[in-house]
């Protein structure tokens, strides 16, 4: 099995690269924010999720972990494979993602190609439980085409501070996901604390 594959970006077309190691090209297929971070020419890592079928052999690159677990995670609902899990990661980032299971939008989710209201409603449902623990464990990020990440999100951080004061993961990651929505992008982890104790309180 291949778990990581480290080369020179040969080619690049709509969903897959073509990455040179050591002379071989491999054919990797990888979300829309992996390949935007990579470049012609470019050394990069790449984690791999490999699947091998009877008739083929297909590889899944992604820039970090967090990507690639999110990826793992969504086969996991009946009726999504590789294809409409990796529309899902090209459509939503794993934190707009994660947001939107604890918020159970099931319109932002349906927004993927391939997805459709049943299906999205399916993933919403299946997955609103296991959206905590991947907020709580996001941003391990493991960077691609020197791409830095920090290791825990603002929104993780809140996650882990809430659950600490004893409320449910579940409960936690809804109202950081609420406050976030509320408050916008890059909103630092306190203020995204005070805003989700004043919107459970209400």
């Amino acid at each position: 099995m291949i778990g990581k594959l480290t080369g020179l970006v040969d080619s690049i077309s709509d969903d897959l690269v073509i990455l040179d190691v050591n002379g071989v090209g491999y054919i990797v297929q990888c979300p829309a924010s992996t390949l935007s971070r990579l470049s012609v020419g470019a050394s990069v890592s790449l984690l791999i999720e490999m699947k091998v079928s009877e008739d083929s052999m297909r590889l899944y690159g992604f820039s970090g972990a967090e990507e690639r677990d999110w990826f793992r995670l969504l086969q996991s609902v009946q009726s999504v494979g590789s294809k409409v899990a990796l529309a899902v990661l090209s459509t939503l980032s794993p934190r707009d993602l994660g947001r939107a299971l604890a918020l159970g939008d099931k319109a932002m989710i349906g927004r993927a190609p391939g997805v459709g209201p049943k299906l999205a409603l399916r993933i919403a449902t299946e997955l609103k439980d296991k959206a905590p623990a991947m907020m709580l464990a996001g941003g391990d990020a493991h960077p691609a085409a020197a791409v830095a990440a920090s290791p825990k999100g603002p929104e993780a951080d809140a996650v882990s501070a809430l659950v600490h004061l004893g409320y449910s993961d579940a409960r936690a990651a809804e109202a950081v996901a609420r406050a976030s929505q509320a408050l916008g992008e890059h909103t630092e982890a306190p203020v995204l604390i005070r805003e989700a104790l004043k919107g459970m309180a209400r």
